[in-house]
């Protein structure tokens, strides 16, 4: 059974806006995207859907300038990007016309800098880590930079013990990677295996689920 993003059927929209937003969900299906970006693209239509009391095909800069300046007032600028985005897929892919607006919106410039943990401070937190698959998954993410995603994706198959490095599948754009496996995070894998022997997963639930 197909379900919707959402979970909202289209069917529960009037005409012509269900088609065509039953147009945006196939286009966005056959490109390949990630089913967070599909949400999120969806859920642009959606939203503009409502302030435009469905009427979406034809608009002005005008209504476009009034809508994303309401946007910006009540959402991120993250949600105000993502909208972009996802009206930009639908003026190309459903509605088939150039996208018109390149500058349209420039968010403010931040930069940030990430927070570093210490050595000192990793070790105080497996320390205090008294779960063992708990602490050996800290340990694991510490020691190779990976994301959380990504440690948790994480198999048997994935840990090449004779070229040290493990391999990253599904990662940040789609794409997969290799990265060095030290020997330290090499034996504690193995000990950790050793209590539970899961012929895939790395950390299976401790609960048997």
């Amino acid at each position: 059974m197909f379900t919707y993003p959402g979970g909202f059927d289209p069917s529960a929209f009037p005409e012509p806006f269900s088609s065509t937003y039953r147009s945006h969900l196939k286009h966005l299906k056959l490109k390949g995207l990630q089913p967070k970006t599909i949400d999120a693209y969806a859920r642009t239509i959606r939203r503009m859907g409502d302030y435009f009391d469905h009427q979406i095909d034809s608009l002005s800069s005008t209504q476009l300038t009034d809508y994303f300046h309401d946007l910006v007032a009540s959402h991120s600028w993250s949600a105000v990007k993502i909208d972009l985005y996802g009206f930009k897929f639908y003026t190309m892919h459903v509605l088939r016309k150039p996208w018109a607006m390149p500058n349209f919106i420039k968010p403010p410039k931040v930069s940030r800098l990430p927070d570093i943990v210490t050595i000192e401070e990793a070790q105080a937190l497996f320390a205090a880590t008294r779960t063992l698959s708990y602490r050996v998954f800290f340990f694991l993410l510490y020691s190779l930079g990976l994301r959380l995603s990504e440690g948790l994706a994480l198999t048997v198959a994935d840990i090449d013990a004779v070229r040290h490095r493990v391999h990253i599948r599904d990662s940040k754009g789609n794409r997969d990677r290799f990265v060095p496996l030290p020997e330290a995070t090499l034996l504690v894998l193995r000990r950790f295996w050793q209590t539970h022997q899961n012929p895939v997963l790395l950390f299976p639930n401790r609960h048997g689920g």
